[in-house]
């Protein structure tokens, strides 16, 4: 699920808005401005969608539609957030991780005797494979 949209509620409070995903129990925020209440609901939603942690499955509904949400909370305001989750992943999740790996000794040799970066190499392969399908 790279790309979605859910409804969310911006509830208006004295100072700021607090926010809410009907079909997400537990998935809140909240902002100073509506604004900063939006972005701060972007990130509510991709780190509320990301299972890579997880001991155990969940299971995440399917977004319902606008209207139905809208028809629950005429009062309020209604917005569509919406999260691309490997864009965001590639913004925020940059930290390195360490793998070690094997390949024949010939070729580590050879690269090493061209100065080829295994990590460079390694991380270009990846994205052809797994993004340029």
């Amino acid at each position: 699920m790279s790309k979605v949209s859910y409804p969310a509620v911006f509830h208006k409070e004295n100072v700021g808005y607090w926010v809410e995903f009907p079909d997400l129990p537990g998935c809140f925020t909240q902002g100073d401005t509506l604004e900063e209440s939006f972005r701060m609901a972007i990130d509510a939603l991709v780190l509320y969608l990301d299972k890579n942690d997880e001991l155990f499955d969940r299971i995440i509904p399917q977004p319902s539609s606008a209207d139905a949400v809208i028809g629950n909370y005429p009062d309020e305001c209604v917005m569509l957030v919406p999260v691309d989750s490997l864009e965001y992943a590639r913004q925020h999740k940059t930290k390195a991780v360490k793998k070690t790996l094997s390949i024949p000794e010939w070729l580590n040799d050879l690269a090493m005797k061209e100065n080829i970066s295994f990590s460079s190499v390694l991380q270009e392969a990846l994205i052809e494979k797994l993004l340029h399908k």
